[in-house]
């Protein structure tokens, strides 16, 4: 499921929200004001976004350019704000959808699927090759040199995740996330234990990293072998 990251200054919403998506399967991050929510997408890249237009350290709407100037990630404007002409200058700054409070978290839930969709979210796409090294995700396979690895299925999706940002860090905090669906934390060493098995499938090992870089303080990263 995708990784969801909710930008809305009051706590109670944003607690209940980050809640219901949780249990809904979504990986969940959260900022209270626009300029940590600018930060978060930045330095975690999530899927989606869900933006309140009420935040207290800046506009929401110019917190959209910002975003915009930044990412192509979709966003939800979820808002108290019902005026056309509120609407209209909304989806002209670059909002994917709008949906006015109070929602539920089922319509919230639709308007996700709907946006992942229309960015191709839900499309197959083809294997990912890099460098003797092909994950294919449609067909749940991995090749190394030609040669098939058995993966278990944990595994897999942290290779897979890793092959679908290929060349780009992720962080612990996505991987928890985006596969152990722990948002909030949790244990790191599930995901060492996890790289080190899959370091040990790809023939290296993390002093000396082929193909998972770990990038000490910020997370690791799936490239191509040197020479």
């Amino acid at each position: 499921m995708p990784v969801v990251a909710i930008i809305e200054d009051d706590p109670r919403i944003r607690a209940a929200l980050a809640q219901a998506l949780d249990e809904r399967g979504h990986a969940v991050s959260s900022a209270s004001s626009g300029m940590a929510g600018l930060k978060l997408v930045v330095d975690e890249a999530p899927e989606v976004v869900v933006l309140d237009l009420g935040l207290p350290d800046i506009d929401g709407l110019d917190l959209l350019r910002m975003l915009r100037a930044v990412s192509p990630v979709p966003v939800i404007v979820a808002t108290a704000r019902d005026d056309d002409q509120q609407i209209v200058a909304t989806l002209d700054a670059g909002a994917d959808d709008y949906v006015v409070k109070p929602y539920s978290a089922d319509e919230l839930e639709a308007r996700i699927r709907a946006v992942l969709r229309r960015a191709g979210g839900d499309a197959v796409v083809g294997p990912v090759v890099v460098g003797d090294l092909v994950v294919d995700e449609g067909a749940h396979e991995v090749h190394l040199a030609g040669q098939s690895l058995d993966l278990s299925p944990k595994e897999f999706e942290l290779l897979s995740y890793l092959a679908a940002h290929v060349g780009h860090v992720v962080t612990k905090r996505q991987l928890l996330g985006a596969i152990w669906h722990q948002p909030y934390g949790g244990a790191d060493k599930t995901v060492d234990v996890h790289l080190s098995w899959l370091r040990r499938k790809l023939g290296e090992t993390a002093a000396e990293p082929r193909y998972l870089h770990t990038i000490r303080g910020v997370g690791v990263k799936l490239v191509e072998p040197e020479g």
